[in-house]
């Protein structure tokens, strides 16, 4: 009896319970995070799920990012271990001698993720080999049309100007964070959440589920933020402004258009060139009309399995120990202040093109320079719609809201080029 009792409490002791209190002498030697911080995280998690499933706030990107995050909070099941990824664990397990240009080589990390990591280690190896964001600009431009960008170029000021945010918050964050983390915290101002955590991956790995939890929130809740600040800075006579049906689009200019853009930007940005690159080789598929097949697959299942590696490790980073610290709430509040001012500086410049166009322009669709594609489109048309329900600015807003994704792209690589 003696046996099976020690048995049973053996077995007890190995429970997620035991150890999320802290119960036994092993768990309360190795206890370090204190109950009521995995509660909060749990909390969180259920306002994320509530916001995928109920609201269907970007539920393909919410959901595995939320079950990342239950997946890391739960005590004993060491799916992953984000000290793999710093240098600082290797420096203090085998010495400085182990540090090759300043940090870890690859390989070494790679070999103790392999053989000691659990499950999200691995798959979060995808993540900061830079391989996930890059993919995932591949399905997104062989889902974007570039169309309404190539009849109407001078919405490209408008996806400028959708930047500002980005650049206003990276400078406000310095006042508290070094560059490369405030570098990284601006870029949540692009509403593009691949971009941003291919910047904090290199920049701030240390913030990464702080910020891809901020950038994704944010791009979910763009019909909730956006409104306001569209009624704001815009009069009803500018909403309710009607603009002329955009010229047809050859193919020829469909097909030049990701090489010439691709040669461009790289070559004056080329820490850009991963996302650039592959935002335009995924458009090309989609344009050329030779290969549909990868077009396809692009579009679907590369790029659906490739969100559910991407949310379910980015989400694992979160864990209670490094999320909850008061450098994340000052994150979250600083991204949403970038994102404002992104959406406002599009405002203004689309305020700006419709005063020298002599209101041809509708302001309302520079909103939709932040780079979440297509959803902002959606919410200048909504709003222009509520005003003038015969209105029709989608395919308009299209044209500020891919010159976004462009801008984000080509403002992440001017941070990796200037503080990695």
């Amino acid at each position: 009896m003696g046996n099976i009792g020690e048995s049973i409490l053996k077995f007890l002791e190995t429970t997620g319970i035991a150890k999320l209190f802290g119960l036994g002498e092993e768990n309360a030697a190795a206890y370090q995070t204190e109950w009521w911080k995995y509660l909060i995280m749990y909390a969180i998690v259920g306002v994320l799920f509530y916001l995928a499933i109920v609201k269907k706030f970007e539920p393909l990107l919410l959901m595995p990012i939320a079950f990342g995050m239950l997946l890391a909070n739960l005590p004993g099941a060491e799916l992953i271990h984000t000290e793999f990824f710093f240098d600082d664990y290797y420096i203090s397990t085998y010495g400085p001698g182990i540090l090759v240009d300043g940090h870890v080589p690859m390989s070494r990390m790679a070999a103790e993720v392999v053989t000691e990591g659990g499950l999200i280690d691995i798959l979060y190896l995808g993540v900061k080999l830079g391989i996930y964001p890059s993919l995932i600009f591949l399905g997104v431009g062989a889902m974007t049309d570039f169309a309404p960008l190539i009849a109407n170029p001078k919405s490209l000021l408008m996806g400028a100007g959708a930047q500002l945010g980005v650049f206003v918050a990276f400078f406000g964050a310095l006042f508290y964070f070094s560059p490369a983390e405030a570098g990284a915290i601006g870029i949540i101002g692009g509403a593009d959440g691949p971009t941003a955590i291919l910047v904090t991956k290199e920049l701030a790995p240390q913030l990464l589920g702080a910020i891809a939890i901020a950038a994704y929130s944010y791009m979910a809740l763009i019909p909730i933020i956006q409104p306001p600040f569209m009624k704001l800075l815009t009069t009803k006579k500018e909403r309710q402004i009607k603009m002329t049906t955009l010229r047809p689009v050859s193919k020829v200019e469909k097909v030049v258009f990701p090489i010439v853009v691709t040669l461009v930007v790289c070559l004056l940005v080329p820490d850009a060139a991963p996302l650039i690159g592959f935002l335009m080789l995924g458009n090309l598929f989609n344009v050329s009309g030779v290969s549909d097949r990868l077009s396809k697959t692009a579009q679907n299942e590369l790029i659906n399995i490739v969100t559910i590696c991407l949310g379910v490790s980015v989400g694992a980073t979160a864990n209670a120990e490094n999320f909850l610290r008061p450098d994340t709430l000052l994150i979250i509040g600083l991204g949403l202040c970038a994102f404002a001012i992104s959406t406002c500086g599009g405002l203004v410049v689309g305020k700006i093109m419709c005063k020298l166009t002599g209101g041809k322009i509708n302001p309302l669709i520079g909103s939709a320079g932040v780079s979440a594609v297509p959803m902002a489109a959606r919410v200048a048309q909504d709003v222009g719609r509520k005003e003038d329900p015969s209105n029709f600015l989608l395919m308009h807003a299209m044209g500020p809201n891919v010159a976004g994704v462009i801008g984000s792209a080509v403002a992440a690589g001017v941070f990796l080029s200037i503080l990695r």
